[in-house]
This record gives structure tokens, C-alpha cells and sequence, in this order.
């Protein structure tokens, strides 16, 4: 409110942030349009100007955003991002999945992902020298694939030509594994807290049985129900059609936030949610609207996340995890998924292509950041583990960030188009 202040006056770094989102979103416009034609995707715009924004501050003497220390800010803006993709995912999942779909899918998540951990843990311990439990934590924030950016090589919006394998199985394994990666991160945790195995009865019965199934259970109720009263109340007039968006809003935060009140994991609730709200009048047009507002929601806080993490790339940050942690980004993309996914997934599941394109694109990205700020606020491990745990993480971000980003459309082209 300068202008009520008295003489001429400059704006501060409020008004210089509100000018510089303001000029985000119009590049975020940009590069949004026409994504399908371009040789990149939008995350790689955002990241760039992050950066050329981390430049302006560094020039106004203005402390940069830290992973680290700022890890509560990083923490609620991906899970706020996280949240709304995750539940716009499971809105989008075809009517009926394939046997082979399922058996796919359930190799990534229960084999693929868990022996990611071990491997990620194996090199963290024996090439970055991390103790067991950061080790093991580190593999456990970079193991899940991101729903978020891997959008963009997912399933499109509801009513949308089917896509099929494998992009069902590479959407709804992002999907899924954001909610499956929390007991290995509390698994890690325990590791480094406490020690020992006297834990291990609570972290199965609480953590894994308990807090899964109660998501499940939270996810397909409420979804369900929610599906129910907004057609109803559509039906019979008592709920405009224009406000499908702001529905799907507060169904994702009242799943959400119920599932954690259990002491249940909200984002394996939201996909349930978002999976069973589809299936009630799977072809009505309210979940148009309501993928919309959500895919809306999510796309926007996907900017501000990462022109958050442009802002905090400096070059003491970037050297904290040394060359091992560096070598541990193209090992994970090119070396470490791409052989899991391989090795465990037969020809009578999928062609070639189909293999490769699920090999390669695990794209890394806001989960691995929601779940590097949650270690660093736990301080379950030493400083010093912390700095390079969370930052090994952000390296692998924007490497996994730039290499998917440029090379998602003309590789998605080249492994699934049927010559």
C-alpha cells in the first residue's frame, strides 16, 4: 500500500516478488502452450528462471532460499503440490485395468521400488560414506517416481483418448508410490533414531499394516461418497456446474486431512479417492471439472515449487554432496531404474519400447523434495548427513528435472509409436 504512504516511495522486496511471480505466471502461460510440440517440458523453464530469479536476489544482497533451513517452507509447498496431483491422478485412470496393467504396475511398486532403496542405500553407505540410516533415508526420498512432472508422459484428463500401456503403468506407479515411499522413510528413520531392531513390531503393525490400510480404507469411502453428493446435489440443482473445481479442492484437503488425523498416509488416501470418485457415473461430466480444478491447483504450485528450487541452486550448496553424490544422479536414471525395470519386467508384459520408455522415465522430482525436508526436519541424523542428504536429493531433482524434461516428447514419440 505505498501509495498511502506519504511522498514518492520504491517498492520493497514484497512488491519486487509479487512483479517477478507476476512474470512466472506469464512464462508459465508460455510454456504451457503447445507443451506436445516442443522438444522440452515446462519444468525446465521453471527451473531456469528459479535461477535467473536466485541471480536478481544474489545482486540485491538478499539471502537465498536453503533446503536445509528453510525446510518447513519446502516441506508445505510440495506436499500442498503433491496433494492435488496425486488425487488428479487417480481421477484420470482408465475404467477398466488390464491384468497385465495390474501385474506392471505391481512389479514397479513392490519390487522395483523397494530394490531402489537398497541400491541407492548401498552406494550412499559405501561410496558417499553415510551412515546405515541416512543411507537407507536417502534411498528412500529418491526411490518414488514423481506424479507431479511425470505428468507429463502420464494419462491425460478424463474422457481422453486412451493411452494404454505403459504410460497407465508409469501414471499410476507415480502415483501410488508416494504414499508406499513413507514407511521406508520412517523405516530409515528408526534406523537412524533409535537403532537396533525393537522397533521393527511397531513400524510393521503402525506404520506399514495399520497406516496403509486405513488410507485405503479413508481414500475409497470418502472418495465414494464424495462422488455420490456432488452428482446428487448436481442433479438436482443445489451445486452450479462451474464450481466443479472448487469442489474438487475441498475434497482434497478434507481426505487429506482426515487420513492424517488417523495417523494414516493422506497421499495413498488421496489416489484411492481420486480412483474411486471416477468410478461412481465413470462418464459423467463432473469429472471433467473436477480433474480441472485439481490438475489447475497442482500445476500452479508445480511452478512455485520449483522456482523455489531454481531460487536455492547455489554453488556451495551444489558441491555439498561432492562427486559421489553428483555420480549418483545419471547412475540412478540411466543405470540403476532403467536395469531394475528390465530385469523384471518380461516381453509378454510389454514390447521393447514399452520396457525402455518405463526403464527411463522415472522422473525424479517433488516428492523426492517433500521427503528431503521431512528428514530435514525430523534431525534423526547428524547436520552434516542432513545437508548432504537433502542436497544429493536436489541434485538428482534438477539433473532427473533436465534430462527428463528434454528428452520426454521426442523419446515418448520414439518408443511408442506403433510403426
Amino acid at each position: 500500500m505505498l501509495a498511502l504512504a506519504e511522498g514518492f516511495h520504491l517498492g520493497g522486496l514484497y512488491v519486487l516478488g509479487l512483479l517477478g511471480l507476476g512474470v512466472a505466471l506469464f512464462v508459465a502461460v508460455g510454456a504451457l502452450s503447445h507443451q506436445d510440440e516442443r522438444a522440452f517440458s515446462a519444468a525446465v523453464f521453471y527451473i531456469a528462471l528459479g535461477a535467473v530469479g536466485a541471480a536478481a536476489l544474489s545482486l540485491l544482497d538478499v539471502r537465498p532460499f536453503d533446503p536445509v533451513r528453510d525446510h518447513a517452507l519446502v516441506q508445505r509447498l510440495t506436499e500442498l503440490a503433491l496433494i492435488f496431483a496425486v488425487f488428479a491422478a487417480g481421477l484420470t485412470v482408465e475404467r477398466e485395468v488390464r491384468r497385465r496393467s495390474v501385474i506392471s504396475i505391481s512389479i514397479l511398486l513392490l519390487v522395483v521400488m523397494p530394490l531402489s532403496i537398497a541400491l541407492i542405500a548401498v552406494f550412499g553407505r559405501v561410496a558417499m560414506g553415510l551412515s546405515f540410516g541416512a543411507a537407507v533415508l536417502l534411498g528412500a526420498v529418491l526411490a518414488p517416481t514423481d506424479p507431479v512432472l511425470a505428468g507429463d508422459v502420464g494419462l491425460g484428463p478424463p474422457g481422453d483418448e486412451p493411452q494404454g500401456e505403459p504410460r497407465l503403468s508409469l501414471h499410476t506407479e507415480a502415483a501410488i508410490n508416494d504414499g508406499l515411499a513413507s514407511p521406508f522413510v520412517l523405516l530409515g528413520l528408526f534406523m537412524a533414531d533409535r537403532g537396533g531392531t525393537s522397533w521393527v513390531g511397531e513400524w510393521l503393525w503402525a506404520d506399514v499394516l495399520y497406516a496403509v490400510g486405513v488410507a485405503g480404507f479413508v481414500g475409497a469411502a470418502m472418495g465414494a461418497g464424495a462422488a455420490r453428493l456432488v452428482t446428487r446435489a448436481r442433479a438436482r440443482g443445489l451445486m452450479d456446474r462451474t464450481l466443479d473445481g472448487f469442489a474438487a479442492l475441498a475434497l482434497v484437503l478434507v481426505v487429506y486431512g482426515a487420513s492424517e488425523l488417523l495417523g494414516s498416509y493422506g497421499l495413498l488416501a488421496l489416489f484411492v479417492a481420486g480412483f474411486t470418485f471416477r468410478r461412481y457415473a465413470f462418464e459423467h461430466e463432473v469429472h471433467h471439472g473436477v480433474h480441472r480444478g485439481a490438475d489447475t491447483a497442482s500445476t500452479f504450485l508445480e511452478l512455485l515449487v520449483l522456482l523455489l528450487l531454481g531460487s536455492m541452486l547455489t554453488l556451495n550448496g551444489l558441491g555439498t554432496p561432492g562427486v559421489a553424490g553428483w555420480l549418483l544422479a545419471p547412475l540412478l536414471i540411466v543405470v540403476i531404474r532403467p536395469a531394475l525395470v528390465m530385469a523384471t519386467s518380461g516381453k509378454g508384459l510389454a514390447s521393447l519400447g514399452e520396457r525402455v520408455f518405463l526403464a527411463f522415465f522415472g522422473v525424479r522430482g517433488v516428492a523426492a523434495l517433500f521427503y528431503a525436508a521431512a528428514v530435514a526436519e525430523s534431525g534423526a541424523i547428524s547436520a552434516a548427513e542432513t545437508k548432504t542428504v537433502v542436497w544429493t536429493s536436489v541434485v538428482c531433482v534438477v539433473v532427473s528435472i533436465v534430462v527428463h524434461g528434454t528428452s520426454s516428447t521426442p523419446l515418448t514419440r520414439l518408443l511408442l509409436t506403433r510403426r
